[in-house]
C-alpha cells in the first residue's frame, strides 16, 4: 500500500487533505491526474449504468436532508460501529477489527495475544505467541492459536486482553456504540431543532424522491434510479489510504422490481453485471471473487447479499455490495412521512410498495482497485539499449487519466515542433492528451508510463517526408508508423472502443 500511496502523491493523484498543517485523518484531495481518473471511473459507470440502459433513470439528491429521513431509515438509532478505546495510548479501535487468542501451552493458558484484522493477522499472532511462551518460559509445546473476535470476549477477558497499540493488558475498554454520522445544524438557531446531518449513504434521497420521480418520468417497474455523491461517515479507525475515509463518494442504483418478481435471477444478473463493468475498465477477472452473506449475517430486512471482493494490497477486500433490501425502506418513509409512496403497476392492476435490489459501491475504492490493478514493475530497453527498471500503470484507455502524450523529437527544429503542436491541437479536442518537449525521448517515455498514458506519440524527421508519425504503446513499448488520420481512428477504436 506504502508504494501505490507514495506514487499517488508524488505523481499528483492523491494527496492526505490540509498536508501543510499536518492533514486530517480519514480525508483527501484528488489532484490534476487523479481528478481525472475519478472523472473517468464515474463517468464509464454512469455511461454504461444509465445512458446504456433503458430502464435507469438519475438523480443527484442533496447531501443535507431532513433529519426525519436518518430517524425514518434507522440511522439515527442504529447506525453505528462498536468502538474500543486505548486507555494508555488514547487510541480508538473499532472492536470488530480487533482479534485476540489466549496462548496455552499444555493445556495451560498462559496469557493473551491480540492483533489488528489483517491479511497477516494470523502469523502476527502466532509470532506474538511464541515470543510470550519465551518471556515466561513456558515449558511444554505450544497449542495452536485460534483467534476470535474481540466482539466475542468475555466481559471477564477484557483485562486480559493487550492493547494493539501497546502490548500491554488492562487497558482496552468494553466495546460501545458509536454513532457514525456526521451532526451539523441548519439556520441560525444551534439548539435540538436545528441539528441536521450529513448524509451517511447517497440511497435515502433515492428512496424519498421516489415518488417524485414515478409522478414526472416515464418510468415503469422494473427501474432503476442512480445516483453518484459524497456520503460521510465519522469512521473510528479510517485507515489503508482511500479504502475507508470518512468522506468519500458512492455510486449507487436502487432497482425497483414487483414484490411477486424472480429477484434471485435479478440479483445474480445484477451481480455478473457489474463484474463485467469492473473488467471492462481494466481489473483482472481473475481477482474478482464473490463473498455471499450468511443468512444469520443478514439485515433483518435483507433477503440476500452478495459482496464482490478485490485482491487490495491489504488482502481480499469488499469492492462492491449488491443486496436485495425487500420494501423496508420505501415502508419506512411511507409510515414515517404519511405520504402514500405505493406505485401503482398498470399491468396488475394493483398498488404496491416496490422491492429493490441495491448495486453499491464507492468510486474512491473503486479507484483504489484501478490503481492495484494498474501497477507493474518491469525493465524495458533504455536509449542505450541496456535493460532499464520501470514503473507503469497499466490503465485501461478508457478510464486513463491521459489518453496520449504527443511528442517532438527535437525541439529546436520549428518544423518538428510546429507539427507536433498542431496534432496535439487535433486530439485534444477529443480527448486529454499532453504534449512534452523536454528531455530526451526516452526519460518522456517513462514519465508517461508511470502515470499510465497508454500512446506516446513522437512527430520526427520522416514525418516531414511522408506525414507519418510514431506510435508507441504504453504495455508493450512496441512502435509502428502510421498517418495522422489513421492515428485517429486508431485512438478511437482504443479509447472509445468504436470506430
Amino acid at each position: 500500500m506504502s508504494i501505490i500511496e507514495g506514487l499517488c502523491k508524488r505523481r499528483g493523484f492523491i494527496y492526505r487533505s490540509s498536508e501543510i498543517y499536518g492533514g486530517l485523518n480519514g480525508f483527501f484531495d484528488y489532484g490534476p491526474l487523479g481528478v481525472e481518473l475519478k472523472n473517468n471511473i464515474k463517468q464509464a459507470w454512469w455511461n454504461d449504468f444509465v445512458h446504456g440502459r433503458d430502464d435507469i433513470v438519475g438523480l443527484d439528491a442533496s447531501i443535507i436532508m431532513h433529519p426525519n429521513v436518518w430517524r425514518a431509515s434507522g440511522h439515527v438509532a442504529g447506525f453505528s460501529d462498536p468502538m474500543v478505546d486505548c486507555k494508555e495510548s488514547k487510541l480508538r479501535f473499532r472492536a470488530d477489527q480487533i482479534y485476540f487468542a489466549e496462548v496455552k501451552v499444555d493445556g495451560h493458558t498462559i496469557g493473551y495475544v491480540s492483533v489488528l484484522e489483517d491479511e497477516g493477522m494470523q502469523a502476527e499472532a502466532e509470532k506474538k505467541a511464541h515470543e510470550l511462551k519465551r518471556k515466561k518460559g513456558a515449558q511444554g509445546e505450544l497449542e495452536p492459536v485460534v483467534l476470535k473476535n474481540y466482539m466475542e470476549a468475555k466481559p471477564g477477558e477484557y483485562d486480559l486482553i493487550p492493547s494493539p497499540a501497546t502490548g500491554n493488558t488492562g487497558t482496552l475498554t468494553p466495546p460501545r456504540d458509536f454513532n457514525l454520522m456526521f451532526q451539523t445544524y441548519v439556520g441560525a438557531m444551534r439548539d435540538e431543532t436545528a441539528i441536521a446531518y450529513l448524509r451517511p449513504e447517497t440511497a435515502q434521497g433515492i428512496f424519498v424522491d421516489f415518488k417524485n420521480i414515478c409522478d414526472t418520468s416515464r418510468v415503469k417497474v422494473p427501474f432503476g434510479i442512480a445516483q453518484i455523491g459524497k456520503a460521510f461517515r465519522n469512521e473510528i479507525t479510517p485507515r489503508n489510504f482511500i479504502f475507508r475515509s470518512r468522506e468519500f463518494e458512492q455510486m449507487e442504483i436502487e432497482y425497483f422490481i414487483s414484490p411477486e418478481a424472480d429477484w434471485k435471477k435479478l440479483h445474480r444478473e445484477w451481480i455478473d453485471a457489474c463484474k463485467k463493468w469492473f473488467v471492462s475498465i481494466g481489473l483482472p477477472e481473475c481477482e474478482l471473487a464473490e463473498d455471499v452473506h450468511p443468512k444469520e449475517k443478514l439485515a433483518h430486512y435483507a433477503k440476500a447479499c452478495t459482496d464482490i471482493t478485490f485482491h487490495f494490497p491489504h488482502g481480499l477486500q469488499e469492492l462492491q455490495g449488491i443486496a436485495v433490501r425487500g420494501d423496508f425502506d420505501l415502508t419506512q418513509h411511507q409510515n414515517a412521512s404519511n405520504k402514500n409512496l405505493e406505485y401503482f403497476d398498470e399491468n396488475l392492476k394493483r398498488k404496491y410498495l416496490p422491492h429493490v435490489i441495491e448495486p453499491s459501491l464507492g468510486v474512491d475504492r473503486t479507484f483504489l482497485a484501478v490503481m492495484t490493478a494498474a501497477y507493474t514493475e518491469d525493465e524495458v530497453p533504455n536509449d542505450k539499449g541496456q535493460p532499464e527498471k520501470r514503473v507503469v500503470l497499466k490503465f485501461s484507455p478508457r478510464i486513463a487519466p491521459l489518453k496520449a502524450a504527443v511528442f517532438p523529437l527535437v525541439k529546436n527544429k520549428p518544423e518538428i515542433f510546429e507539427k507536433a503542436k498542431s496534432i496535439y491541437e487535433r486530439l485534444r479536442r477529443r480527448w486529454n492528451v499532453f504534449f512534452d518537449a523536454s528531455g530526451a525521448i526516452g526519460r518522456r517515455y517513462r514519465r508517461q508510463d508511470e502515470i499510465g498514458t497508454p500512446f506516446g506519440i513522437t512527430v520526427d524527421f520522416q514525418t516531414l517526408e511522408d506525414g507519418t508519425v510514431t506510435l508507441r504503446d504504453r504495455d508493450t513499448t512496441q512502435q509502428v508508423r502510421m498517418s495522422v488520420e489513421e492515428l485517429i481512428w486508431h485512438l478511437t477504436d482504443k479509447i472509445d472502443g468504436k470506430i
